[in-house]
This record gives structure tokens, C-alpha cells and sequence, in this order.
């Protein structure tokens, strides 16, 4: 059997329509698919703006909350410290205190010369430095 031109440009005419219509539908497939995919990304990103404006405004008044409450303990510490000023010498009890709890600590008689009070609001990195001197001194105990 032998194909003629005209059976052959039917064939191909065919096959090029039928790969035209998959095409559209293929496309308007997508199109589609693409369409809802951004009206859920839309519904999702809503959701989340209204949740980060919820948080914010959460923290902000977590924020004012713990001012509050750090001037309220800066003024208790305040009422407390009122005979002892940052940088001045402390009372003899006070001294004799610190210097008792040495003495108990170390197992011997300790002489306090000086101590000073620390500000009420402390720096973090500043008590770890100081902890970290401090654990640096460790001498061994006189036998």
C-alpha cells in the first residue's frame, strides 16, 4: 500500500491540531492551577499579617509590663538601699556578715577590707565576667 501527498498532509495537519488542543488545555490547566495556588497564598499571607500585628501588639505590652515591673523593683531596691549608696562603704554589720559568711566558706578566719553594692540592674555579661574572675581565684586550701 502507498501513501499518497495528500493522505500524508491530512496525517500531519491531524497530528499538528491535535498537539495544538492538548496544548490550550495544558495551558488553561495551569493557568488555573496557578490562579488558586495565589488566592491561597493570599488567604494564607492575610492570615499570617493579621497573626504578626496580634504578636506585636502582644509584645509590646509585655514590653510595658516589664518596665513597669523594673521600675517598681528599682524602687523597692531604692527604699531598701537608702543608707548605702553605690560606690560608698557599707555598714559594719553588713561587712561583718559578708565577712562571717567568708570565714564559713573558706573554713578560717577571713578579714573583709572593702565591699561596695553593685546597681540594682545588673548586666548579664558583666556578672558573667565577674563570676568567671572570681572562679579564676580559686587557691588551694592550707593544709
Amino acid at each position: 500500500m502507498r501513501f499518497a501527498w495528500f493522505d500524508f498532509a491530512a496525517v500531519t495537519a491531524f497530528a499538528a491540531l491535535t498537539c495544538t488542543a492538548v496544548c490550550v488545555v495544558a495551558v488553561r490547566t495551569l493557568r488555573r492551577a496557578i490562579a488558586e495556588r495565589d488566592q491561597e497564598i493570599g488567604r494564607q499571607l492575610s492570615a499570617l499579617t493579621v497573626t504578626v500585628k496580634a504578636l506585636q501588639a502582644r509584645v509590646a505590652d509585655l514590653g510595658a509590663e516589664r518596665a513597669q515591673a523594673q521600675r517598681g523593683a528599682a524602687g523597692e531596691v531604692a527604699a531598701e538601699d537608702a543608707g548605702a549608696k553605690i560606690g560608698d562603704q557599707m555598714e559594719p554589720q553588713i561587712l561583718a556578715a559578708i565577712s562571717a559568711a567568708a570565714a564559713l566558706g573558706v573554713g578560717r578566719r577571713v578579714r573583709v577590707r572593702s565591699a561596695q553594692a553593685l546597681p540594682a540592674a545588673q548586666d548579664n555579661w558583666a556578672q558573667q565576667g565577674r563570676v568567671i574572675v572570681q572562679t579564676s581565684h580559686n587557691l588551694p586550701p592550707r593544709g
